[in-house]
């Protein structure tokens, strides 16, 4: 605990919250009504996180966050992109609620990286 809050960690956070929503296509079709309620609490208990965060940062670190979100939104439609392309070549007809919840995972992984590899040393 004690770790401050950045504008880093609200993007990803959000991440998280569009990640776990795109799954949600996911359950409703395959009829796991579990899983979704389970997804469901963790996507309300993510939303509060998310509140706090934003009321715990500072200023100039609220002034990062558009360029930050600009970013994660470029990620995840390049996910969307790669895992179409991936998703093309390599099975049959998968259905969009796959290539949703695939895309938003690979999106908000090379954000996570790119925000990694961007952390002053």
């Amino acid at each position: 605990m004690g770790a401050t809050p950045t504008a880093g960690r609200l993007s990803l956070l959000l991440g998280l919250g569009v990640l776990m929503l795109a799954t949600l296509p996911r359950y409703l079709a395959g009829g796991h009504e579990t899983r979704l309620s389970l997804m469901l609490i963790s996507l309300a208990v993510v939303a509060v996180v998310i509140v706090l965060q934003w009321r715990l940062l500072s200023r100039e670190a609220r002034s990062r966050l558009p360029a930050l979100l600009r970013r994660l939104g470029l990620f995840l439609v390049t996910g969307l992109v790669v895992m179409t392309a991936w998703h093309t070549l390599t099975s049959d007809f998968f259905g969009w609620e796959l290539l949703v919840s695939h895309g938003a995972t690979l999106g908000l992984l090379l954000h996570a990286l790119w925000l990694w590899v961007r952390l002053p040393r």
